[in-house]
């Protein structure tokens, strides 16, 4: 017993770094795909998506809080990519470090289900993981900008209001992908993988055509969510939105489509809107849908014990009914 207790604390160390080094690798990777499709306002560079902070939050959820400093080596690597360290870069890591630690305690205080099967859990995602405690790492970053002399005073709220959404719509668009897919187990059934490839080859056509094409078609993606969200739910709206978020911002950075023409401002006032409105509406209403159905066959489970508890008394109380009093049939015979 001694051996294997021994074994265990010597393994230990060894599954701590290396889940260290995957936190960071995956928060690095996902920040050098934010910065494929960046933004220029008010003279700085913001990702309209940040993928690392959904990654950052997704980690801390499924590793626990251990998972922070894998987080901010991570936001170090990053910064070390964009320019060189400086006393303020240590602000910057500790405020990108800090806002999804905050998102995770905020989440564990509400009884938050990684699952995803109640509508509770995604409001609490939306408001508490991704709109409360991004608030730290924008105000942070802005906020250094601005002391360092990087940022005019006047622009101040221009960045902060971009880095913001920024790290909330990868909260809202990463996160949730990543808890799904962590929730996958084989074998999987594909009863409805005509009707997904259906989806999928739909998805691929219309999703361009409406981020890239001369009018304003965004709003025909969302007949594609609600029909993700409808047969598919979480795993299916998700993706969904997440394709069509990422296309959407491929032409926000390239300036054509429905952003051609449109200053740096409306860029991104329209791509964040359009954003939100697709992580809002795929988590919700996936979230509505699967919580009605998990009623659906709760009410039906308890019907069919009801109907099993029905039967079993009618059973004894037909046995009951069949057997004769007891001693009945004896004191005939003695008469």
């Amino acid at each position: 017993m001694g051996c294997v207790v021994a074994r265990k604390d010597l393994r230990t160390p060894a599954v701590f770094v290396l889940e260290t080094l995957a936190v960071a690798v995956c928060y690095y990777a996902g920040g050098r795909l934010g910065l494929l499709g960046d933004l220029t306002v008010a003279g700085a560079v913001v990702s309209p998506i940040w993928p690392p902070t959904g990654v950052a939050v997704a980690s801390l959820l499924i590793l626990g809080l251990r998972s922070w400093v894998g987080i901010a080596l991570g936001a170090m690597f990053v910064l070390m990519y964009l320019t060189t360290l400086s006393p303020a870069s240590v602000g910057v890591i500790a405020g990108n470090t800090a806002a999804p630690v905050c998102g995770y305690f905020l989440l564990r205080m509400v009884d938050f289900r990684s699952d995803l099967s109640r509508l509770r859990d995604c409001l609490t995602l939306v408001f508490l993981g991704a709109f409360s405690a991004m608030l730290i790492s924008s105000s942070t970053g802005a906020g250094l900008l601005v002391a360092t002399g990087d940022l005019p005073w006047r622009s101040f709220w221009g960045v902060w209001m971009a880095w913001w959404v920024g790290d909330a719509m990868g909260v809202l668009l990463i996160t949730p992908v990543l808890l799904v897919l962590l929730r996958l187990r084989p074998p999987l059934h594909w009863s409805r993988w005509k009707e997904a490839v259906g989806l999928t080859v739909m998805a691929g056509f219309l999703v361009p055509v409406a981020t890239r094409g001369p009018g304003s078609l965004l709003f025909s993606v969302y007949p594609l969510l609600i029909w993700a969200a409808l047969r598919f739910r979480l795993p299916g709206s998700m993706l969904c939105a997440l394709f069509a978020s990422v296309m959407a911002t491929i032409a926000a950075t390239d300036r054509i489509g429905p952003f051609e023409g449109l200053s740096e401002v409306e860029v991104m006032v329209n791509l964040q809107t359009f954003n939100g409105a697709l992580a809002l509406t795929s988590l919700l209403l996936s979230a509505v849908i699967t919580e009605q159905q998990n009623t659906r066959r709760s009410v039906e489970r308890a019907c069919d014990e009801l109907v099993e508890v029905l039967e079993h008394l009618t059973a004894g109380e037909s046995a009951a009914g069949r057997s004769p009093p007891e001693g009945g049939g004896r004191t005939r015979d003695a008469g």
